[in-house]
C-alpha cells in the first residue's frame, strides 16, 4: 500500500493540511481561513476552538482529496505560527481565554519595564531573545493576572500552557500528550537554549508555575498516535515552528545557508550550526531543530508585517479584491514615485525592535495613486528583508550570495526581482514554495523511516527560478536611503514628546 505524509501547517490567518508523497511533492491541499479578533488597538486574538476545528477539518479534507484513507498516512508532521499562546484547563480541555497571537502588543509596556529593570541581558543570555511582547512569556503572565480564577487554577496544577503545536497535539490525542519541541520552546522566553531546559530563574521572573509547561521533545521522533479526528490512529512524529520548518524544508542544512519566508510576516533565518551565536545587531538566536541528539541553531530576523500588508490593502482599503490583484495594480506604475510605506502595524521587528512604531506613508503628492501605494506596500516587504539581511551578514561575517525564498508572496515575480535588486544578490525560488509544510513532513517522515536520512531528502530540492540584480548598486543606495528616512518617520510618530 502506497504511503504518504500529512503535514499540518497551522498559520496566523489560515489552517492548512498538505498530503506529500515520497518525492516530496504535494498530492492534495486543503486550507481554511479563520477569524482574526481585534478587541482593542494593538490586541490580536484567535479562538482556540476554531483553530482546532479548522485544522482537524482540513486534515480530513486533504486526505479525502488525495483519494486515500487514514491508513495510507505514515505519519503527521506539525508546523505552526509560533509564540501564539493558549492556556487551558487540563480537566476540561477548554481554553480559559482566546489565543493571544504573536502580533499582539498588549504587554509592550511590561517589556519596556523589564528592560528598564535590567533584565534584558539575562533574558538574552539564556534565551537568545530580546524582551518583546512578541514572545509567549508575557502573554501567559497576562492571562494569569487578568482572567478571573486563572492564577488559583494554575497554583492547583490545573492549567496547561502551550503554543499552537501543543494545543493541536493535546486535541489530537484527547489530552494524552502535553508536549512541544525545542524550536517552539525556544520562542517562549522561558527556555534556556544552552541547557535545553525550562529555566527556573525565568519562570520566577514571569511568575509562571512550571507545572503549566509542556514536556520538551526533539523535532523528529514518534511522540504518540492520534485519537481524533481520524478513524484510525496515525503516528505524530514531527514538530517545528513554522520558520524553522521552512528552513528545513528549504534544505538549508549547512551553516551559512539562508532562507526568507514571505508569509503574514517575513522571517529570515540562517543556519549557524551546532553552537549559538549571540547577535550584535538585534537579531534573535534560536533553535532551528533537534534530530536525535544533534541540535542546530539559527540566527533569525523577524518582520512582523510582510504579506499582511497586501491583506490590509484588500480588507481595509479595498483597493484590491483579492490578494493576487496587487501585482497587476502595482505594475501600473514603473516605481512608487517617492512614496514609502512602513507597515509598522504591530511595531517594528528586527533589526529595530521598536514596539511603539506605527504604520506610516510618506512622500505622498497630489499625483500619488492607489497604484503607487500598492507598489510602496509591496516594496516595503523587500526593504524590510534588506535590513535584516544586512544585520545577518554583520553578525555572521558571511557575505550572503544567495537567498532561498518561500511562502505565498513569492508568486509575485516583481517583488522577487526588486528584492534581488536591493540585495545585489541572487534570490532563488524553489519549485515547491510550500516549504513550511514540507519541512514538517520531512521531520515526521524521518522519524518513521519514510525517508532514510537527510541526504536522501536533500536531493528533492528543485530550482524554479533565479532572480539576479538588474540595476546597479548605486541606484539601490538612493532607494534604501529613502526607506530609512521613512522608518525614522514611523519611529518619530510614536516617540514621546
Amino acid at each position: 500500500m502506497k504511503k504518504y505524509i500529512l503535514a499540518f501547517d497551522q498559520g496566523t490567518t489560515s489552517s492548512r493540511a498538505i498530503v506529500f508523497d515520497h518525492d516530496g511533492l504535494p498530492v492534495a491541499t486543503a486550507q481554511k481561513e479563520f477569524t482574526q479578533i481585534y478587541p482593542k488597538p494593538g490586541w490580536v486574538e484567535h479562538d482556540p476552538e476554531e483553530i482546532w476545528s479548522t485544522q482537524a477539518g482540513v486534515g480530513m479534507e486533504a486526505i479525502f482529496k488525495a483519494g486515500v484513507s487514514a491508513g495510507h498516512i505514515a505519519a503527521i508532521g506539525i508546523t505552526n505560527q509560533r509564540e501564539t499562546s493558549i492556556v487551558w484547563d487540563k480537566k476540561t480541555g477548554r481554553a480559559l481565554y482566546n489565543a493571544i497571537v504573536w502580533q499582539d502588543r498588549r504587554t509592550a509596556d511590561y517589556c519596556d519595564q523589564l528592560k528598564s529593570d535590567g533584565h534584558d541581558q539575562m533574558i538574552l543570555d539564556k534565551t537568545g531573545l530580546i524582551p518583546d511582547a512578541y514572545f509567549s512569556a508575557t502573554k501567559i503572565k497576562w492571562i494569569l493576572e487578568n482572567v478571573a480564577g486563572a492564577r488559583a487554577l494554575a497554583v492547583k496544577g490545573r492549567l496547561a500552557f502551550g503554543t499552537i503545536d501543543s494545543w493541536l497535539i493535546w486535541n489530537l490525542t484527547r489530552g494524552k500528550l502535553h508536549i512541544t519541541d525545542v524550536s517552539n520552546a525556544s520562542r517562549t522566553m522561558l527556555f534556556n537554549i544552552h541547557t535545553l531546559q525550562w529555566d527556573k530563574e525565568l519562570l520566577e521572573l514571569f511568575d509562571i508555575p512550571a507545572c503549566m509547561l509542556p514536556e520538551v521533545r526533539s523535532s523528529s521522533e514518534v511522540y504518540g498516535h492520534t485519537v481524533a479526528p481520524f478513524p484510525s490512529p496515525i503516528p505524530i512524529s514531527g514538530i517545528a515552528g513554522d520558520q524553522q520548518s521552512a528552513l528545513f524544508g528549504q534544505m538549508c542544512i549547512t551553516p551559512g545557508m539562508v532562507k526568507n519566508t514571505y508569509g503574514t510576516g517575513c522571517f529570515m533565518m540562517m543556519n549557524i550550526g551546532d553552537k549559538p551565536i549571540e547577535s550584535k545587531s538585534k537579531l534573535l538566536t534560536t533553535i532551528a531543530w533537534k534530530i536525535g541528539n544533534e541540535v542546530t541553531y539559527a540566527l533569525e530576523g523577524s518582520i512582523f508585517i510582510g504579506g499582511a500588508v497586501v491583506q490590509w490593502l484588500r480588507d481595509s482599503l479595498g483597493v484590491i479584491v483579492k490578494s493576487d490583484d496587487v501585482e497587476e495594480l502595482a505594475a501600473k506604475v514603473k516605481d512608487s514615485d517617492g512614496v514609502y510605506f512602513v507597515p509598522a502595524f504591530a511595531g517594528l521587528g528586527a533589526p529595530y525592535w521598536d514596539q511603539h512604531a506605527r504604520g506610516t506613508l510618506t512622500g505622498i503628492t497630489r499625483g500619488s495613486t492607489d497604484a503607487h501605494i500598492a507598489r510602496a506596500a509591496v516594496d516595503s516587504i523587500a526593504y524590510q528583508t534588506y535590513d535584516v539581511l544586512l544585520a545577518m551578514q554583520k553578525d555572521s561575517g558571511v557575505t550572503i550570495r544567495e537567498l532561498r525564498v518561500d511562502g505565498g508572496a513569492t508568486v509575485n515575480n516583481a517583488l522577487l526581482q526588486f528584492q534581488a535588486d536591493l540585495l545585489q544578490s541572487d534570490v532563488v525560488r524553489p519549485m515547491i514554495t510550500e516549504t513550511t509544510a514540507l519541512g514538517a513532513a520531512y521531520l515526521a517522515g524521518l522519524a518513521v523511516n519514510y525517508w532514510t536520512d537527510i541526504q536522501e531528502i536533500s536531493t528533492q530540492w528543485k530550482l524554479d527560478r533565479t532572480f539576479s540584480p538588474g540595476i546597479p548598486a548605486s541606484e539601490t543606495t538612493l532607494l534604501i536611503k529613502g526607506w530609512h528616512r521613512a522608518v525614522r518617520a514611523a519611529q518619530a510618530w510614536a516617540a514621546e514628546d
